[in-house]
């Protein structure tokens, strides 16, 4: 008996705080997503990375036996400095020294890249007060971006998706989730093919370096506002119409950013994904204070209409025993 009636009250208990438990599980799920990311990228990466230092000690040891004037610790100092000023995205070679970070075009990319977010960080501000300005202009501009592009993808989705979706619903009869389901995943197939296989395929072909792997990997940390920064087109060694190349990546930036977050929206618009985040919200509860407001209200409403009826009922009495008193005063031979 005991246990029956503990199984029903776990039971209750789970079905009570049933989104509760979808949150939890949804931490837990998250947490083992990110471990997951974690294992995976430290065993690819790992054995790379030992190459790497193993051939840049190997590179190292031999300039040194080269250059036996040249003392290791003088070196070490003249290579701090170098990685230091690249960090800031000046580089010391002679076959980068034409390529200016802080001309317009280049600062005009990396304002938008600042508004946006992504933040490639291969060019850094330099002196304290671009610093200071960078943080003015980012706690500005950031919001500002973002009213912006929430202004921008509302008004795109009256004309992308709604009207689209009810038309198609009204013309054949379809069912509406249906017709959202097969527009979104166009739309989808659209978005990828204009924003990530042609650029990529354009990218390859302007970048020496690059293949198209690289190049997709490119447009997609790009648009997705990831920003890692190892691969910024546009840098390379007397690149040809520079400052038209970087005016053209801000103009895909900006509209690739808004298409972005128009997919997005229309995959959140849909009837599934709704019934989905909804199992992880909390339901909204009626305030206590409020059910109070309701209930006195309902109270003085329910007295004032029992008053209401009492006076009128008392009312109709003395008016109906009005002509009764009268008849008995007409039969007083007095008055008659």
């Amino acid at each position: 008996m005991l246990p029956s009636l503990a199984s029903n009250s776990c039971v209750r208990l789970m079905q009570n705080h049933k989104s509760t438990w979808y949150f939890v599980s949804l931490v837990l799920g998250y947490v083992l997503y990110l471990v997951f990311g974690a294992v995976v990228f430290s065993s690819v990466e790992l054995p790379y990375e030992d190459i790497l230092r193993q051939e840049l000690r190997a590179i190292k040891k031999q300039f040194l036996q080269e250059n036996e004037c040249l003392s290791e610790e003088r070196l070490e100092r003249f290579l701090k400095k170098a990685l230091d000023a690249s960090n800031y995205g000046v580089s010391i070679l002679n076959n980068a020294s034409a390529n200016w970070n802080w001309d317009f075009t280049s600062a005009l990319f990396f304002a938008s890249t600042v508004l946006s977010t992504t933040g490639y960080g291969h060019t850094a501000p330099l002196s304290d007060g671009g610093k200071a300005f960078c943080i003015l202009y980012s706690v500005i501009g950031i919001p500002f971006t973002l009213l912006f592009l929430t202004a921008v993808v509302q008004r795109i989705m009256v004309f992308s998706t709604r009207r689209p979706v009810m038309y198609i619903h009204r013309r054949w009869g379809l069912s509406k989730p249906l017709v959202a389901i097969v527009h979104a995943a166009v739309l989808a197939a659209l978005a990828v093919s204009c924003f990530f296989l042609i650029p990529a395929a354009i990218f390859s072909a302007l970048e020496e370096n690059w293949n198209f792997l690289e190049s997709f990997y490119f447009c997609f940390i790009s648009l997705s506002t990831i920003g890692l920064g190892d691969y910024v087109p546009g840098e390379a060694t007397n690149q040809k119409f520079r400052e038209l190349y970087k005016v053209g990546i801000t103009v895909y930036l900006i509209l690739g950013l808004i298409v972005m977050l128009v997919v997005l929206e229309t995959f959140c618009e849909l009837q599934q994904l709704k019934q989905l985040r909804k199992m992880f919200y909390l339901k909204k509860e009626k305030p206590q204070d409020r059910l109070a407001i309701l209930e006195h209200d309902h109270l003085s409403f329910t007295t004032v209409s029992n008053r209401a009826t009492v006076y009128s009922d008392g009312k109709i009495q003395s008016f109906v025993g009005v002509p009764t008193q009268l008849s008995s005063l007409s039969d007083d031979p007095m008055i008659q």
